[in-house]
């Protein structure tokens, strides 16, 4: 595979699409989750949204390849300063949140990309309870 590099905001893109497709199903709810991220928070504030699907395309790229999520988490470390891998993160959280249901290979998704991005457990744990308390229903 070539060397890339990525705009910070294709990579934290990047990671909630990762997340969305790692249980080889994008359901819809996941895909407003990105949509309403990418509109709503500070960090996308200069993210072109029309870039979603070629950052969608190459992650899809990368899954095709035994060690794709090695190259993509490899990317999203390169592209995504260290003061935002909470964020990286927490957008991931909410993402697999999304539906009300998170599946065994989501939270693999995440455990590993909680390892590539050295959150500590605690600080973990407190992101992912503040995602399953946004994302309750009645």
């Amino acid at each position: 595979m070539t060397e890339r590099t990525l705009p910070t905001e294709d990579a934290l893109v990047a990671v909630m699409v990762a997340v969305s497709v790692s249980d080889e199903n994008i359901r819809t709810a996941e895909l407003l989750k990105i949509e309403q991220i990418v509109n709503n928070l500070p960090v996308f504030a200069s993210f072109d949204a029309d870039r979603t699907r070629d950052v969608a395309s190459l992650v899809f790229e990368l899954f095709e390849d035994e060690d794709g999520l090695d190259a993509l988490f490899a990317l999203v470390t390169d592209a995504v300063p260290e003061r935002l891998y909470e964020t990286a993160y927490a957008i991931a959280c909410d993402v697999a949140a999304a539906d009300g249901t998170l599946r065994q290979t989501e939270l693999r998704f995440l455990e590993e990309l909680r390892h590539a991005l050295e959150i500590d457990r605690l600080n973990a744990a407190a992101i992912e309870r503040g995602a399953r308390a946004r994302h309750m229903t009645l």
